[in-house]
């Protein structure tokens, strides 16, 4: 019953379909709304007319498949006896240092470029002294406003750095 609607619903030139549902808009009989079951592949009724699926997805699974197959033979032949080996054919195979080496490698270069980034950043920030720690291009000084009359309404101020002087004063003299 359901597939017949929707076939019948699909069939008709006055239907709108969406991936959930299709609406049918024909005079010919009352309007019906019948909702699409996912899982019915035998509709033909794709719900966003893709075939197959996304690149990224297919990388991704590929990827994560290698990685795993990549481990278990690293781990193999980093912890399996020798005699193991050439009992399963296994002759020719990289020494047993590498298996140290290369993470030890890997671990050493990923902390030396922490390092050196860090370093880099160290080198290129100005010095505490600098005035230019408190003052920039953007630097705004705060707008003095006239006297008003009475019964005026002060104005918003317009946006403006906070002077160092102000912060210091607000922060450091002591209200008793």
């Amino acid at each position: 019953m359901k597939n017949e609607t929707l076939k019948e619903a699909m069939e008709e030139p006055h239907s709108v379909s969406s991936p959930r549902r299709i609406l049918s808009l024909s005079k010919k009989k009352r309007a019906s709304v019948s909702f699409s079951d996912p899982d019915d592949k035998a509709s033909g009724f794709g719900l966003s007319g893709e075939h197959g699926p996304k690149p990224s997805e297919v990388y991704g699974f590929v990827g994560s498949i290698t990685t795993v197959v990549a481990t278990v033979i690293f781990f193999t032949w980093a912890y399996v006896p020798e005699h193991w080996l050439h009992a399963v054919g296994i002759y020719y195979y990289p020494s047993r240092y590498w298996a140290l080496a290369v993470p030890t490698y890997i671990v050493v270069t990923v902390a030396l470029a922490l390092a050196f980034y860090i370093g880099l950043n160290f080198l290129s920030t100005p010095p505490p002294t600098s005035l230019n720690t408190l003052f920039d291009e953007f630097t705004r000084d705060p707008s003095i406003f006239g006297p008003l009359g009475e019964g005026d309404e002060l104005p918003i101020e317009p946006l403006s750095d906070i002077p160092i002087e102000e912060i210091n004063r607000l922060m450091f003299d002591d209200v008793n």
